[in-house]
């Protein structure tokens, strides 16, 4: 057995949505150093170059695009300017998302803000596949990680339109691998527990945390490179015969916000 290429990436391509800060940002460092290289498409193009001159300066490569991915214009002129630079795809991180985790009072919460939330994590996530998949299998490698949650399986008040949109590309994921297994492309995902991100410090209080961490076996939050490792798993040779799954990422536990 071959065990160094199972994590080999040198010579694929990978598109990290929202991969210049947080999860994203861990996702795109952990790729580079397998060998890929990156195109980090974010919202904030200065701090997706940020993240992507750190990769340069680690002897990786990696190229920054503006994009927000509820334009459909920005998808397809991602896809467009990732081939004009590598040639290929092979890799798709879907991990842009968002949305009022915590926050999302049904008894105010509008028809429109629940939309956003689906167009945001589940249809962006579902047209970049539909627009990478042909091109991962003329290049005869594809991987597709759709970032799911723990909210997706967890129960929990006021997070009605996030947790149920993260429901969704479980479902999405498992049906997705039906479609695309033919031409040799996997479709998981990852399910990150509480990580330590901007997000999450924005409602995290230390009385939150430490009921976190009294149902969570592994005695801390996540980290990004947590998620990212787990990405990486999906990514690499080594799953070549895993596809349709969703892996919960939790430190064992269950972390929420009540």
């Amino acid at each position: 057995m071959d065990t160094a290429s199972l994590f080999d990436l040198n010579g694929k391509v990978a598109i990290i949505t929202g991969g210049a800060k947080g999860i994203g940002k861990g996702c795109s460092q952990m790729l580079a150093a397998h060998g890929a290289s990156v195109v980090i498409a974010d919202f904030d193009l200065d701090a997706a170059e940020e993240t992507a001159e750190l990769i340069r300066q680690s002897g990786g490569k990696a190229k920054a695009m503006a994009c927000n991915v509820l334009e459909d214009g920005d998808l397809t002129g991602l896809v467009d300017a990732t081939l004009t630079e590598f040639g290929q795809i092979n890799i798709l991180v879907n991990n842009v998302g968002g949305g009022g985790a915590g926050r999302e009072n049904p008894a105010t919460l509008t028809v429109e803000q629940f939309a956003h939330t689906f167009q945001l994590n589940v249809f962006s996530n579902w047209r970049l596949a539909q627009l990478c998949a042909p091109h991962m299998e003329t290049a005869g490698y594809g991987s597709i990680v759709n970032m799911s949650s723990m909210s997706s399986i967890n129960k929990s008040p006021a997070i009605s339109a996030y947790a149920s949109s993260k429901a969704a590309i479980n479902h999405m994921t498992a049906n997705l691998a039906f479609d695309y297994g033919p031409a040799g492309i996997r479709v998981n995902a990852v399910g990150p527990g509480a990580v330590r991100t901007d997000a999450l410090a924005s409602v995290l209080t230390p009385e939150i945390e430490s009921t976190m961490l009294e149902h969570t076996p592994i005695k801390r939050l996540g980290e990004p490179e947590d998620i990212a490792g787990a990405v990486l798993y999906f990514a690499s040779p080594i799953s070549k015969w895993v596809s349709g799954q969703v892996l919960f990422v939790n430190g064992g536990g269950v972390q929420t916000l009540d």
